[in-house]
């Protein structure tokens, strides 16, 4: 039976989705920072990835296997909500007091939950979108930017309401969080794959994804997925502490942008939204392998804007990084995903989804946002005993050195992927 309703009820998980990652992604850097933390905001943004090495890939051959995968999800959203709260409550309660010993354990198991809901959204997204006849790649891109939306709102919930250097932020995505896992449960059904017949190892346990890897193309393009994915959560770890910090600069520390920015910060999810409608179309007439090249470019300009410029006088570079952004994350995150599920059986759907999460946010993210964290430490940029000036020269050199990996990364995929696209075809369907 058809659902005429099922873009929206789509797109309300959508909103959710992201406003759970939206509440804390963006600010939790300047939360760490001010709270003592500074070294440690690698290690948490790498919690991120690290996590994904192994929950959504096992998270995914639990839904494609023993319980459904909109079940699995809203379970997923209720155990991640839970720790948040309870990270929340514990910060509130201790205050300076507050022990690295308690607050990484409870946020790495809000995380380890979160992180495999991002590829199960998609799943849920693609069963429910082709159960009721519709194409994916024409219609879950607009239903996607509501989740755009839903970031952008608990950013600007949070930067308003003052919480970005205050644990309120996690009370906020848990809320987000238990309304999103209960919503779950209200979602079309996805099938099992049936255990019939004598199966292999790999088969019994919902291995199958793996076996991707024997197909060179797209072997590659995981590869590739985990390279650029070293890029994912570096302005999400760091842009907001870079841009505050030049409020310990006279000339910088009344502007928009030191005060609120997180919603500077913001026009990167707006960007995002525009962008994500461009999918179809540049997927359809472009291809794979030229939609993320473009993103890769875009990767490089995000980080060469964000060295340039400043908050006074020099905030339009940071504007345009926000913008290119837009294309950086969707041409990569949003395409691939697409890719993905166009190229793979959809008994191994969820497992699919799973790995290119884990090669994506879980590899590349973890090695991405670690090393990102020893170069802004070896540059000095948060440490507080450096002059401000000097802080300032620090950041600049470690933007420029993220923008020249990027740069190496796009044009190696460049030279290596191979992929030849037939105008005018449907790339996802390829």
């Amino acid at each position: 039976m058809i659902d005429k309703n099922i873009k929206i009820k789509l797109a309300v998980m959508n909103f959710l989705q992201f406003g759970v990652w939206g509440a804390y992604l963006t600010c939790m850097g300047t939360f760490l920072g001010s709270n003592g933390f500074a070294d440690s905001i690698g290690l948490f943004y790498s919690a991120q990835g690290i996590a994904s090495l192994f929950m959504p890939a096992l998270i995914g051959i639990i839904a494609d296997r023993w319980i459904q995968a909109q079940k699995t999800y809203g379970m997923c959203h209720l155990i991640s909500a839970a720790a948040m709260i309870s990270l929340s409550m514990y910060c509130l309660n201790a205050g300076s007091e507050a022990q690295m010993s308690v607050m990484y354990p409870l946020f790495f198991l809000a995380i380890a939950f979160y992180m495999p809901s991002l590829s199960l959204s998609f799943s849920v997204a693609y069963n429910a979108l082709d159960i009721n006849g519709l194409d994916t790649v024409k219609h879950f891109p607009p239903i996607r930017t509501l989740g755009t939306v839903g970031f952008i709102a608990s950013m600007w919930t949070v930067d308003l309401l003052g919480f970005q250097a205050t644990p309120h932020q996690f009370l906020v995505s848990g809320i987000l969080g238990v309304i999103l896992g209960l919503y779950a449960f209200t979602l079309p059904a996805c099938k099992i794959q049936e255990n019939k017949g004598k199966k292999t190892f790999a088969e019994a346990f919902g291995l199958d994804a793996f076996k991707l890897f024997k197909e060179y193309k797209v072997a590659v393009f995981f590869i590739f997925s985990a390279l650029i994915g070293m890029c994912l959560q570096i302005t999400n770890s760091f842009a907001n502490p870079f841009i505050t910090s030049f409020g310990d600069i006279d000339m910088f520390k009344d502007t928009f942008g030191v005060q609120h920015a997180n919603i500077l910060i913001s026009l990167s999810q707006i960007s995002e939204t525009l962008c994500i409608l461009l999918i179809p179309f540049f997927l359809k007439k472009l291809g794979i392998k030229k939609v993320m090249l473009i993103a890769m470019i875009a990767w490089v300009l995000r980080f060469t804007f964000f060295g340039l410029g400043d908050p006074g006088s020099g905030v339009w570079l940071f504007v345009l990084s926000c913008i290119v952004y837009g294309v950086a994350f969707d041409f990569f995150n949003i395409s691939g995903s697409l890719y993905i599920d166009k190229t793979t059986n959809t008994k191994i759907r969820s497992s699919a989804q799973g790995l290119f999460m884990m090669m994506t946010n879980g590899i590349g993210a973890t090695v991405g946002t670690l090393s990102a964290q020893a170069i802004i430490n070896a540059n000095h940029c948060m440490d507080q005993a450096t002059e401000p000036m000097a802080r300032w020269a620090g950041w600049t050199q470690s933007w420029y050195i993220f923008a020249a990996y990027a740069l190496v990364i796009a044009i190696l995929f460049a030279l290596i992927f191979k992929y030849k696209h037939t105008p005018e075809q449907n790339e996802a369907a390829k």
